[in-house]
């Protein structure tokens, strides 16, 4: 009996984008408000005739993916969906807007130790919450937590820079003018760093600057 060669898993050449998420709800307009009130871009509302569906589709800024919710859109338990992750560059900054907005976050938390550990709600790195962003504001390492009306539970992740593959250099974007903003800042403490090293001011600070930014998008290591 023959076999077929192993194949060797190769890229896909065709592109697929991951643009919507279902959120399960039990009163439609309590969520409507719920989501207006994070200050997510509201893209439609649209029901049939006979009020019979309903479906009304939000985005949060700067993301290219959506939620939708409605009537008849799933047979999932309202509040079943868990684990769902809002990525920032700035996890102090994200919580402080949202608690501005009335909206009830937990205090930022990271894991330490056994990771999965303890008996607190179940995050990406375990169960364990430990008080405060991680102690070496590691990428990847910083949450905070919030539920919609109807217990669906959000994470805010604070990545600020992506494990090495991650990130194409050659199509490097922020997305929104305040994650590009909080890349300079972090590129001129480096660069500050950078000149302390060489002894002199820099002139050709921009090109620095833009290598920093792109290699720590991309995960790859930074100019020193």
């Amino acid at each position: 009996m023959s076999s077929k060669p192993a194949l060797t898993p190769s890229p896909s050449t065709v592109d697929m984008k991951f643009e919507i998420v279902v959120i399960p709800v039990s009163d439609i307009d309590r969520a409507k408000e719920f989501y207006q009130r994070l200050g997510w871009r509201l893209d439609a509302d649209s029901a049939t005739d006979d009020k019979d569906f309903r479906v009304i589709q939000f985005t949060p800024p700067g993301s290219g993916c959506s939620i939708i919710f409605g009537k008849r859109v799933t047979g999932a338990a309202p509040g079943s969906s868990q684990g769902l992750y809002l990525i920032v560059s700035d996890i102090e900054a994200a919580r402080k807007e949202l608690v501005n907005r009335g909206i009830d976050v937990s205090e930022v938390f990271h894991s330490e130790g056994s990771v999965y550990a303890g008996s607190d709600e179940p995050f990406l790195f375990g169960e364990h919450r430990v008080s405060g962003p991680d102690p070496g504001h590691g990428s990847y390492r910083s949450f905070a937590s919030f539920h919609d009306p109807d217990g669906n539970g959000w994470l805010f992740q604070e990545i600020t820079t992506r494990l090495p593959g991650r990130i194409d250099a050659a199509t490097t974007s922020f997305a929104s003018a305040k994650d590009l903003a909080s890349a300079m800042r972090r590129a001129s403490v480096a660069h500050g760093e950078h000149e302390k090293r060489i002894g002199a001011a820099d002139a050709n600070w921009p090109d620095w600057y833009a290598e920093y930014m792109v290699r720590e998008q991309s995960g790859e290591k930074l100019p020193e």
